[in-house]
């Protein structure tokens, strides 16, 4: 197994369950990044500082990291732009579909054991396994 890092998956496991709770138990508002991204693209009044806050701290965050440790960009993922923009507006097509994305139904929804994020989740596991079948095996790893 290639890139096998249980102690920082863990740690980061921890963080985004220690964040998410912090911000449902402190605010009441769970940490869905598609949701706070539709508000900031149909602003509500009182709603759009802190998601914008929100958002930006998600960007600077992962600067910050290409910053201080290149070395956790460095990986191999090879396709095409126009198969990355494809996925892109699939990944899209599919947050709204599902009224959710995987930080709100899988991290936030599930921990909160409700049925339509638990069924979301599965569904968006079970696509997630199907598509990289489809493209390694019927397309031979290439799109």
């Amino acid at each position: 197994m290639q890139n096998f890092t249980p102690l920082q998956s863990l740690i980061g496991g921890l963080l985004i369950g220690v964040s998410a709770s912090a911000m449902l138990l402190l605010d009441g508002k769970v940490a869905g990044i598609s949701g706070i991204f539709a508000g900031i693209l149909r602003p509500v009044r009182g709603e759009t500082l802190w998601k914008g806050c929100f958002l930006a701290g998600l960007v600077a965050g992962g600067l910050l990291l290409r910053l201080l440790l290149p070395q956790a960009f460095a990986f191999g993922l090879v396709r095409s732009p126009a198969a990355l923009m494809a996925a892109g507006l699939l990944v899209g097509y599919g947050t709204r579909l599902g009224n959710g994305c995987t930080s709100g139904h899988g991290v936030c929804g599930v921990s909160r054991l409700s049925r339509r994020s638990i069924a979301a989740t599965a569904v968006f596991l079970a696509t997630g396994a199907l598509t990289v079948f489809v493209i390694n095996h019927l397309f031979g790893g290439s799109l």
